[in-house]
């Protein structure tokens, strides 16, 4: 499996004038050149807590990028790929840098509900039932190999990942913000595991993969570990919770241009047209689209989307939504190259 790749580079003489001429429309609907600061702030910070996290991760900035873009749109992250590939680790890091509340739930087959969200315990003294919270109250919550607990249990997280709430009973309990799961899956040791449902995938904001590292990152792995003398590494607190949601709002304020709006319309409805699909993305990937290519671009230190941004989070975003025909499955076709393709021929808007 490879690792998630990093966005394609356009010639910069090119991508600079598409840049201005959205930069220049942006102020034309804004009425004033200076970007805010709360999203000039967003970008530093990103970039600090990404930095952050490359002490651990070694070689993989682009897949920690991602990851950033992530959360700064607030959505859920599914990793795939094999084991010992630092899945857990990159998101034990984030949970560091990020400076949240951060707890993990190992997947297992006698997994219940329960042991996710929590449950009603009845007190003698009191006479009365009490909440007992579930480990799913946190800002960042660890989902250790979700493929391998039944679809009951599976099924736990959905209101959480969408909603952003738990229902015990008759009772809605709100979760703390911000609030996502990163969960982790492998490709391989299937035997006794549950496939997540298409409902469940949906509510995923990326699925990506990190990849193995190259021999020179392999190098420096153990030079570092070699150095330091143990296997944590410390690392320092970026943010807080309270910042994080601040910044996932100011996200909001980043300009989309109604022919870039139009653009991802049109990449997600020809995912249900292919005829290679038998299942497109939902509205809920086209909303991924938007959300996540404005986080890229503030993280790229603009107040406005440019088709480059789309393209960037494109694969990540909507892949994972479409199931292909029998046919094409056999043939061994992934989403992956079925959107690859849809990108190179939709028509790029230019300004």
């Amino acid at each position: 499996m490879n690792a998630t790749p990093p966005a394609e580079k356009t010639a910069a003489p090119q991508a600079d004038a598409v840049s201005q001429g959205y930069a220049k429309k942006a102020e034309s609907v804004r009425g004033s050149k200076k970007m805010s600061e709360k999203l000039e702030a967003v970008g530093a910070i990103a970039e600090a807590i990404s930095l952050e996290v490359q002490k651990v991760i070694i070689g993989k900035s682009h897949v920690i990028d991602n990851v950033m873009v992530n959360i700064l749109s607030n959505g859920n992250l599914l990793f795939e790929d094999y084991p010992g590939l630092a899945k857990t680790l990159m998101t034990n890091t984030f949970a560091d840098a990020l400076g949240c509340d951060f707890k993990r739930v190992q997947f297992t087959p006698d997994l219940l509900p329960a042991d996710i969200t929590g449950t009603n315990i009845y007190d003698a003294k009191k006479g009365e039932f009490s909440f007992k919270p579930g480990p799913i109250f946190c800002n960042l919550l660890l989902s250790d190999e979700i493929n391998r607990a039944p679809p009951k249990t599976q099924a736990a997280l959905l209101e959480a990942m969408q909603e952003k709430q738990v229902t015990i009973g008759v009772i809605t309990h709100k979760l703390p913000s911000p609030f996502l799961t990163m969960a982790t899956q492998n490709p391989v040791e299937q035997e006794g595991t549950y496939p997540l449902p298409e409902a469940q995938l949906d509510r995923f904001m990326f699925k990506m993969s990190v990849g193995y590292p190259d021999r020179a990152d392999e190098d420096e792995i153990l030079r570092r570990r070699i150095d330091r003398k143990k296997d944590a590494v410390e690392v320092d607190v970026i943010t807080d919770p309270a910042r994080v949601v601040a910044m996932q709002q100011a996200i909001e304020d980043v300009y989309v241009d109604p022919a870039v709006r139009m653009y991802m319309v049109e990449i997600v409805s020809r995912t249900r047209e292919d005829p290679r699909v038998l299942v497109g993305s939902s509205p809920r990937g086209s909303q991924a689209l938007l959300k996540t290519s404005r986080a890229a671009a503030a993280m790229r230190g603009r107040d406005f989307v440019t088709p480059d941004d789309v393209k960037a989070v494109a694969t990540l975003a909507v892949s994972h939504r479409l199931i292909l025909k029998p046919e094409h499955q056999i043939k061994g076709l992934e989403t992956d190259q079925v959107v690859s393709d849809i990108l190179r021929q939709v028509p790029v808007p230019t300004v």
